[in-house]
């Protein structure tokens, strides 16, 4: 591997791109023409157009990013997360091209990230799953499959992940509405608007597991991190590692299906295994195959980089450490700093002033400046802040104290949600349940 492009954008294409130069890498950014002057194409060493601001033309379309690939001469090709990360015909595709794509196999992103089909498969490797459907064929399928299951039900599309394309319905005369916009968001984001249904848990908590694997057959994990701090649209808002008020049973147990079902399908790179839990009861949901948005928790919490990992992997290597070599060290957080209001409802504009925190175990993954437009095309993620401290109870200080002193200007951002749930006693006793941030939200309404 010599030249990687880098099939992302924002915060991520700045992470991916710094660990590719410090493995010696030469990198490749593309872009569309809204982001023509974004952070991520100055920081990489060439960088190429692939369409205009929307997704579908650009970063979605596959065409012109592998022929940016050709182009440049890059040898390998790194998916971030979202957009055509969880895309298998784009792994084939780029292995169709001589290309390494820095993921795992096309067979297994298509295994584990149709979450229908992956679900099947952890069944039958013993791992417990959520009671629920296959791909759904219609309207009327769902109906019977709910009627069945009994209400509430979540409806999630097949591809992808972050909180797009899923609904909760709460009773039949919702579901018709709520299919045809899941359906129609996954088919937006994912250009697969296949959808599956499963039971809603009351009150669970959202745990993953941290893996990685490399080619030759190891398969290690490296932890789990709490993101129960959820929107109403179950996109993730805090998460931190370890998660708090876990029996060491339940964590033993979490950790051991986790490196199991990426044993059983032969995994390789870096991906999570996302799970319910409610007391000692824990049930399987998805695997993203992919790095995921909160991957800077644990490499805070065990002092390793994940994306040089991903790489390594990529170009044959075997993984840098054993189990027993990953030892966690005190406690981390992080906290999503959106272009939000206070109903988390996407905002754009121009940025005008921009100042990110910094200081002793602070870190901002960020792409933004002053002077960047937010446009509405895409996520609005602007900076990852993650802090870390010997206790949680350190951890929650030193977080409050770094979103103190950021400020942003220009656009609304989710700086005060993030500092309220900080300062709430529900969520500094610990272990909050998925549906404890729209809570929190419309008590601080009344």
């Amino acid at each position: 591997m010599r030249k990687l492009l880098i099939a992302n954008r924002g915060e991520i294409a700045m992470r991916v791109n710094r660990a590719a130069h410090e493995l010696g890498l030469e990198t490749v950014a593309i872009f569309s023409e809204a982001d023509r002057n974004a952070q991520h194409v100055k920081a990489a060493d060439e960088a190429y157009c692939v369409g205009p601001g929307p997704v579908a033309r650009s970063y979605l379309n596959v065409p012109n990013i592998i022929s940016a690939a050709q182009i440049s001469g890059a040898d390998a090709v790194h998916p971030g997360y979202g957009f055509l990360a969880e895309n298998a015909r784009f792994a084939e595709i780029c292995a169709d091209h001589g290309l390494k794509f820095v993921g795992p196999s096309p067979s297994v992103i298509a295994q584990m990230g149709d979450k229908a089909v992956a679900k099947r498969l952890m069944e039958r490797a013993g791992v417990p799953t959520t009671p629920g459907t296959e791909v759904l064929a219609s309207l009327d399928e769902a109906r019977a499959a709910a009627k069945r299951i009994g209400y509430p039900v979540l409806l999630k599309a097949t591809a992808g992940g972050g909180g797009k394309g899923m609904r909760e319905v709460s009773s039949e005369e919702e579901l018709e509405h709520a299919y045809a916009t899941a359906q129609a968001e996954a088919e937006a984001n994912f250009k697969d608007g296949r959808l599956y249904l499963e039971r809603l848990m009351e009150h669970p908590r959202h745990v993953e597991v941290q893996v990685l694997g490399d080619e030759h057959g190891a398969v290690v994990h490296v932890g789990e991190r709490d993101c129960s701090v959820q929107k109403p649209s179950h996109q993730k808002l805090i998460e931190e590692a370890p998660a708090p008020h876990l029996s060491d049973r339940v964590r033993r147990k979490l950790h051991a299906l986790a490196v199991e079902a990426a044993r059983a399908v032969k995994y390789s790179s870096a991906g999570t295994l996302e799970f319910l839990v409610s007391g000692d009861d824990v049930y399987f949901m998805e695997m993203n195959t992919r790095i995921q948005v909160e991957h800077p928790v644990t490499e805070m919490l065990y002092g390793i980089d994940l994306v040089v990992e991903q790489l390594r992997v990529a170009q044959g290597q075997r993984l840098a450490f054993k189990q027993k070599d990953l030892i966690a060290r005190g406690h981390a957080i992080e906290c999503r700093i959106n272009a939000e209001d206070a109903h988390f409802s996407p905002a754009a504009g121009l940025l005008d002033v921009v100042y990110l925190p910094g200081g002793f175990d602070v870190r901002v993954d960020s792409h933004i400046f002053g002077g960047l437009t937010i446009t509405p095309y895409y996520d609005s993620l602007l900076a990852k802040i993650v802090v870390h401290a010997p206790t949680r109870e350190a951890a929650i200080v030193r977080m409050d104290a770094a979103l103190r002193d950021a400020r942003i200007t220009g656009v609304a951002t989710t700086i005060d949600v993030c500092r309220a749930v900080l300062a709430d006693e529900g969520f500094r006793r610990g272990g909050v349940p998925v549906d404890y941030l729209p809570a929190l939200a419309a008590r601080s309404a009344v």
